[in-house]
């Protein structure tokens, strides 16, 4: 569906058109809602607290950066954190764990990148439920786990929900699927318990609740590594000189783009649809073009880059406001 993107962001006739394929949509999502919370679903309380880092909207919004930097800021304040996620883009179904060298053709290359980064147990699995429970079986000091991207898993119940919005696309056309990116109405963000901003709001303040605390945060990086050599970092200039291609496979490439921009690296861009799995053919650039990519296009392209020296990915991380742990923290009890 990743060719209705392109209207998903402006007005457009075809919205008219999907419009009422898109009432249903809202009327079947609202009524699915309503039977978790009267209890006609069953939802599952683990013996942690659960944190959804989620979305209303389909597509990159900066969840897996938040993600990543809630896992340390939790670790540094002395919990045990661990992570579960639907595996994106994968094959697996059964709960399963994730490490570092796992094939993201089987549990997702968002899953493999957590598990790196993260740096503590990662577990996919269709089911958020049996994920998180055979996650906790096989690591009792878990003291607390963050579900990535879990916010319409209503079968787990969750003590704090967090949805990351990106600055600037925000709600796009404000409508639901198919006719929108909203995978539930704009309201339902007075229902969260925390908004996080990544890039800073252009979109309509109002369209935000009053009620909810809202937390600023930005992609920041200046570097680079190879995929061939993972602790060799360059800077920006290394590129001055440089025929540099730009691929991206995420949920917003334009972010990615815009980025290298700014960082004045002239390059050539290509965007793929979000969680693309990467061909020899996608790649087959010149022995002279240096190819820079997303650190979650790199795990799926590093058995591509094994004759390729030139081959970069561009290291992110969330700048977040500090006023978020504080508040994650109080909720927590351990403020």
């Amino acid at each position: 569906m990743h060719w209705l993107e392109a209207y998903w962001y402006r007005l457009a006739p075809l919205h008219l058109v999907l419009w009422p394929l898109s009432l249903v949509f809202g009327a079947l999502a609202s009524f699915r809602r309503l039977l978790y919370r009267t209890g006609l679903f069953a939802s599952v309380r683990l013996r942690v607290p659960v944190i959804v880092v989620g979305s209303i909207n389909v597509g990159g919004t900066g969840k897996t950066p938040s993600v990543i930097w809630l896992v340390s800021w939790l670790r540094d304040h002395g919990f045990n954190p661990a992570v579960i996620t639907r595996g994106y883009g994968g094959t697996s179904h059964e709960p399963r764990a994730v490490t570092a060298d796992s094939d993201p053709a089987i549990v997702g290359d968002e899953a493999v990148l957590l598990a790196r980064r993260c740096k503590c147990p990662v577990w996919v699995g269709n089911s958020r439920v049996a994920a998180a429970q055979a996650l906790l079986a096989a690591h009792s000091p878990c003291d607390v786990l963050i579900s990535d991207d879990g916010l319409q898993h209503y079968a787990l119940k969750r003590d704090i929900e967090l949805v990351v919005l990106d600055g600037e696309r925000g709600c796009g056309n404000g409508m639901l699927l198919p006719a929108g990116p909203l995978r539930e109405p704009i309201r339902r963000l007075a229902d969260v318990d925390a908004l996080i901003i990544n890039g800073g709001a252009v979109f309509p303040a109002e369209t935000l609740s009053s009620r909810v605390p809202v937390f600023d945060m930005r992609l920041d990086g200046r570097t680079f590594y190879a995929l061939r050599a993972p602790h060799q970092d360059v800077g920006p200039d290394h590129f001055s000189e440089s025929n540099v291609r730009a691929v991206a496979a995420i949920g917003n490439p334009q972010r990615f783009f815009n980025r290298l921009h700014d960082l004045g690296i002239k390059f050539t861009a290509r965007a793929f649809p979000d969680h693309h799995a990467f061909t020899p053919a996608d790649c087959a650039f010149d022995a002279q073009t240096v190819v820079i990519m997303t650190e979650k296009d790199a795990v799926k392209c590093e058995r591509l880059s094994r004759e390729h020296d030139s081959w970069w990915a561009f290291r992110v991380n969330a700048a977040m406001d500090p006023a978020l742990g504080d508040f994650i923290l109080q909720r927590l009890g351990k403020s």
